[in-house]
């Protein structure tokens, strides 16, 4: 299969990866990352060794592909939708934080457009060098649920690279579990500037564990069957799974870059609005991580990945 990954940061390197040791992957990536992937390839660390040759740019216009992988952060999709449209693909993949990614793409893209969920750990330690610091799974099908020939086969594809993968009829389901874990995990860990495994303690944990609960609110309210057990369990489990792993959005501050927080807990508190919930614990989370954006100066605008912006 010919497969694009566009937004190859570090879980996008390192899906593209992955890919790259059974199909014809492309990855649109930033400089210098992108020049050291076509100077001397990409190398894979930690949990997986390897040394593969996918094809590498950073513009991202005008690509022909079978799939589209999309794994650029929530506030860059919009900027994704448009470059892609410029190309053409037989199916188009989300594998983002947060919600709304899919339905962002579906306005812009004819494509049909899969929604999945990546729980791989990855850190791209420096240009060519991707290190997989924990293995998981990928979820994927179509956003709206159900089942399709299209989403099988692109499991299928995913799946024969080495990365464990199911192919579910329940994705707006398991969409909102995985807002739940990070709805309780990432927010929490940025502003402590912990590992994930610090939800798990004492007032950490009540703090991860009420947003969470309100996601599962919120999610049942709007047509998704997610208890607060479920939701609560699958937060634990993962922080568990990974709790020497550094959340995406500690990355993010660590880094003085901006965060997903508006497609997480902002997510969850603007959806929470709309069907006139409360949810305080979201709220509160929401407003101290974009109190931290407006005093590092964080603009709200980005060039995106394969944009012609410098």
């Amino acid at each position: 299969m010919n497969i694009v990954v566009f937004g190859a940061g570090s879980l996008g390197s390192l899906v593209g990866g992955a890919l790259a040791r059974e199909h014809d992957v492309t990855l649109v990536a930033r400089d210098p990352h992108a020049s050291a992937v076509r100077e001397s390839g990409l190398r894979l660390t930690g949990q997986f060794d390897d040394r593969v040759r996918p094809e590498a740019t950073t513009d991202g216009r005008s690509l022909d592909a079978d799939l589209a992988v999309v794994t650029v952060k929530s506030f860059d999709t919009p900027v994704a939708a448009e470059t892609l449209s410029t190309g053409s693909f037989d199916a188009v993949l989300s594998l983002q934080n947060g919600m709304g990614n899919e339905a962002i793409l579906a306005d812009r893209l004819d494509n049909p457009i899969l929604a999945g969920t990546a729980s791989y750990g990855a850190v791209l330690q420096e240009p060519g060098v991707v290190e997989c610091t924990g293995l998981g799974a990928i979820v994927l099908g179509t956003r709206e649920g159900g089942g399709s020939q299209i989403a099988d086969r692109v499991g299928e594809a995913v799946d024969r690279a080495g990365l464990e993968t199911t192919v579910a009829e329940d994705m707006p389901r398991r969409l909102w579990e995985k807002l739940a874990v990070n709805a309780g995990i990432n927010a929490v860990t940025a502003l402590t500037r912990t590992e994930n495994g610090a939800v798990l303690d004492a007032d950490a944990n009540d703090l991860a564990r009420a947003a969470a609960r309100e996601t599962a609110r919120v999610a049942r309210a709007d047509d998704v069957r997610l208890s607060n057990r479920a939701a609560l369990a699958a937060m634990e489990n993962v922080a568990a799974a990974t709790a020497a792993n550094t959340s995406s959005m500690h990355q993010d501050v660590r880094a003085d870059r901006r965060t997903e927080i508006g497609a997480i807990n902002g997510y969850v508190v603007d959806r929470a609005a709309e069907l006139g919930i409360e949810v305080p614990t979201n709220r509160a989370l929401t407003a101290l991580v974009r109190t931290w954006e407006r005093g590092r100066g964080i603009r709200s605008e980005t060039g995106g990945f394969g944009s012609r912006k410098p």
